[in-house]
């Protein structure tokens, strides 16, 4: 039983509900009060941008605030972020609707922070299964959050999806009550004075650079397709909602159930055969793009999409953490954080304007290149340890 690890989790469930809310309805909303149909995906992705952007400094006001200070403004500043989002959809702004998304990411990047404080809670043999636990979590975010949005979406008469927006604003202001009993078990000041290795440093090694790929490019291939799903789903393929929000909380439910074994796993096999794994459900889900798209084949697509991220970002996450050493662990994260969400940004951003002119096995097909990235850098970070066993 380990106090903080508990507390981390539960504030995790609730903090994580702007993401599969986000997804559920941003893209939807947006291609309602979107001036250009090109532009309706804009809001989704701006949440990912928020996340990119703001990455790096949530690692920086962390290493001088504290873990518990970051978590707790983090929670505040997602609160009024959501309120934003209600009143935009109220007033039918659509630009104002883009800023409450960016800012939901820029508090979203906080959260993303979870995961490490997980990491730093444990001993090191446990830190697999600190990972699982804490993504495990996010399932519970992917049924409450688009559900209570759901259930509240008509809350303000005549005015669809403002009180999915209020209920999110409840949702994110929960962990302000679980982190009061949360107490880290490092000060910031202690690792402040000490700076590390330079990024260029860091970036060198094989298995720091193995790391931050699997997690980069899992991430760029499930927000490409992810953010594009709803749109080709409900908008042109003519599904309704319901199925559209099953297909999508079964994706969500599949990149984090899996969380159950893969700790385990990653013990076991070690990090690069997950990886690879990781990599043949997304050869899955691409080759079931070119099937019939009915809704059996949507829903085992996204399930496949959402194992192979929970492998690569899984197996990539404990990478990382084993790969700096303490005094630049701020750095490390921050450094990698920046990368991932940058390059997930780029994808989601692009995924409405290519969805508009091409065709969703197009889409399916642009993926491709970024498994062989994620090949590439996992082989060589193999053969380098191997060298490193022979000499």
């Amino acid at each position: 039983m380990n106090k903080n690890l508990w507390i981390i989790t539960a504030s995790q469930i609730f903090s994580f509900t702007p993401a599969p809310v986000n997804v559920f309805l941003s893209g939807i909303i947006g291609s309602t009060l979107s001036p250009v149909k090109s532009l309706q995906t804009v809001p989704t992705s701006l949440m990912i941008v928020g996340i990119a952007v703001f990455s790096f400094f949530a690692a920086k006001i962390m290493n001088k605030i504290g873990r518990k200070a970051g978590f707790l403004y983090a929670a505040i500043f997602s609160s009024f972020s959501a309120l934003l989002g209600a009143y935009a959809v109220w007033d039918k702004n659509f630009y104002l609707f883009c800023l409450a998304c960016f800012f939901i990411g820029n508090g979203m990047s906080f959260t993303h922070q979870y995961r490490f404080a997980a990491a730093e809670s444990v001993e090191k043999s446990y830190i697999p299964k600190a990972l699982s636990i804490i993504m495990l979590a996010t399932i519970f975010s992917a049924l409450l959050g688009p559900n209570i949005a759901n259930f509240n979406k008509d809350l303000i008469n005549g005015h669809l999806y403002v009180g999915s927006y209020l209920s999110l604003a409840a949702l994110t202001s929960v962990p302000i009550i679980f982190l009061s009993f949360y107490s880290p078990k490092t000060e910031p000041a202690s690792v402040e004075k000490y700076k590390g290795r330079s990024y260029f440093e860091l970036i060198l090694q094989p298995r720091f650079l193995q790391a931050v790929a699997s997690a980069a490019f899992a991430y760029a291939v499930m927000s490409f397709l992810m953010t594009a799903t709803p749109i080709n789903m409900h908008i042109m393929e003519h599904y309704n909602l319901n199925k559209t929000g099953i297909v999508i909380q079964l994706h969500i439910v599949s990149m984090f159930l899996p969380s159950l074994i893969t700790g385990n796993l990653l013990k076991k096999f070690g990090h690069s055969k997950i990886i690879y794994a990781g990599v043949v459900f997304y050869v899955l889900t691409i080759l079931l793009s070119f099937l019939e798209p009915s809704f059996f084949n949507y829903i085992l697509a996204l399930v496949f999409l959402g194992l192979g991220w929970n492998f690569l970002y899984l197996s990539g996450t404990g990478l990382l953490v084993l790969s700096y050493k303490e005094e630049e662990k701020f750095k490390a994260q921050g450094f990698n954080d920046i990368i991932v969400f940058s390059i997930q940004a780029s994808a989601s951003l692009s995924a409405g304007y290519m969805l508009s002119i091409t065709s969703w096995k197009t889409m399916n097909l642009i993926a491709v290149p970024f498994l062989f990235l994620i090949i590439f850098s996992s082989i060589r970070a193999d053969l380098s340890k191997n060298d490193k066993q022979r000499n």
